[in-house]
């Protein structure tokens, strides 16, 4: 009974029985207060100084990463800085918010892997219904590309059975009233011509150079239906009496009419001087014009582009066409001559209205720097190209054009010292105001098809 006692008493006070007692002279500890509570000590802790490498100190900081993009789009690769899977789609981007303008800037050294990643990007977004236009491929790239997908690839050059009209009417949308159809045609007929004069002049047209061509092209339409090019020339250069009762019409156009003769009569004979042999087919997936028979006439190529951008706007313009990609390669060739650079611009300001996303694909922003003089209207069209396109995306660059990258997008100091050092396939992406570095991923079936090195291996 008395040792029942002790145990309760011990267990009462809070002694463990099992232990010994408690030696004299200590005493436990006072109850703190309750505003005592407060877990804090007199002295802060010293914590030693911890180094590691960015990949461990990833994982005890998992959200200092961009979130990316979200899931829908295309595949691209992998961000290297997440991890994770990189998807782009300028039209989904664009119906989120994410993206107010849908056209792409994309600059990179030779053999940094650009024009695999613009042909992926392409290919890829045809399962979901989009088409893809190149109205000018100087080095014959994409012609693989167009054959294996199902679509046509133009070869245009001397020699090659292929004729272009530039007069063509066009494809015609559905939803264009007859008046409106051809107000349409005669308009840019007017553009054409005038726009391959001042190619081949290489300046701009005077106020009566307009006019002989205005009055050449009226005087051609009413004798043909579809005219072609010998026919006006043949006015401008002797134009009707009707028309020219004093002669002075002949003598305003004398300049543009021997410098049109050229395309029908002279070294650039044998491509526009007859009807089309060739029709443009909308509903195919991609059509793509081959100019790689003639690269080494710059003259040429410019006035080819100038032509086959002509054949192919009424299609492009078209509402009702769908989600296009336009693609211009080697875009340091069209910005170069003036009135391809109005012609790119004025499609680039209408691109969200005709669901169109341009690519411009070029080897450095420097290039923009090329065009014109500093200041000149030239030069603010080519800059308005990059102020219109809210994707940049950036391959491997030399390491004197870090700076004026850096400048133009608006890059940190450590993005621009990654420029240089991008292996193939690796990019800086600028999208608005967020970047990522993407790690292209191809297919082997991929690599194959769009490998450019093909002649070198």
């Amino acid at each position: 009974m008395r040792l029942a006692g002790l145990l309760a008493e011990r267990t009462y006070l809070g002694v463990n029985h099992h232990r010994a007692p408690r030696p004299a002279g200590l005493t436990s500890p006072t109850r703190p207060k309750p505003d005592q509570l407060t877990a804090r000590t007199a002295a802060q802790p010293h914590l030693p100084q911890h180094q590691d490498t960015t990949a461990t100190l990833a994982g005890a900081y998992p959200f200092l990463a961009e979130g990316g993009l979200g899931s829908q789009g295309v595949f691209v690769g992998q961000d290297m800085f997440s991890g994770s899977s990189f998807v782009y789609d300028p039209w989904v981007l664009y119906r989120h918010g994410v993206i107010t303008a849908p056209n792409i800037v994309l600059a990179g050294i030779v053999g940094s892997g650009k024009s695999s990643l613009a042909k992926s990007l392409y290919t890829r977004s045809m399962p979901f219904g989009r088409r893809v236009y190149v109205p000018g491929d100087p080095k014959g790239e994409h012609t693989p590309v167009a054959e294996a997908v199902g679509g046509m690839a133009i070869r245009l050059g001397h020699g090659l059975p292929n004729r272009l009209n530039p007069l063509d009417e066009g494809y015609r949308p559905a939803s264009v009233s007859d008046a409106q159809w051809r107000t349409q045609v005669d308009s840019r007929r007017r553009d054409l011509v005038g726009a391959l004069a001042e190619t081949v002049l290489d300046r701009p047209l005077a106020p009566l150079e307009h006019t002989a061509i205005d009055t050449a092209l009226a005087s051609a339409v009413a004798s043909y239906m579809v005219p072609i090019l010998p026919m006006v020339v043949e006015r401008i250069l002797t134009p009707d009496c009707r028309d020219d009762p004093d002669g002075r019409l002949a003598e305003d156009g004398r300049q543009v009419g021997h410098a049109l003769r050229r395309l029908v009569a002279g070294d650039l004979a044998g491509l526009f001087d007859g009807p089309s042999t060739i029709t443009f087919d909308p509903s195919l997936p991609m059509i793509s014009l081959d100019l790689s028979a003639v690269a080494d006439n710059s003259t040429l190529i410019s006035v080819l582009m100038t032509c086959s951008s002509a054949w192919m706007e009424a299609a492009l313009l078209d509402p009702e066409g769908g989600q296009r990609w336009v693609v211009y390669d080697e875009a340091w060739r069209l910005m170069s001559h003036p009135a391809l650079l109005r012609r790119m611009d004025a499609q680039w300001r209408l691109a969200r209205h005709y669901g169109i996303a341009n690519m411009l694909i070029f080897h450095r922003l420097g290039d923009l720097d090329n065009v014109g003089d500093q200041g000149s209207a030239m030069r603010a069209l080519a800059s308005s190209l990059l102020a219109n396109a809210e994707t940049r995306i950036i391959y491997r660059q030399e390491s004197d054009q870090t700076s004026l990258t850096g400048e133009a997008l608006g890059l940190t100091g450590t993005q621009m010292k990654l420029l240089p050092t991008l292996a193939t396939g690796q990019g800086l992406w600028r999208i608005r105001n967020h970047t990522y570095l993407v790690q292209h991923q191809l297919h082997p079936d991929e690599s194959q098809l769009f490998d450019t090195r093909r002649r070198m291996l």
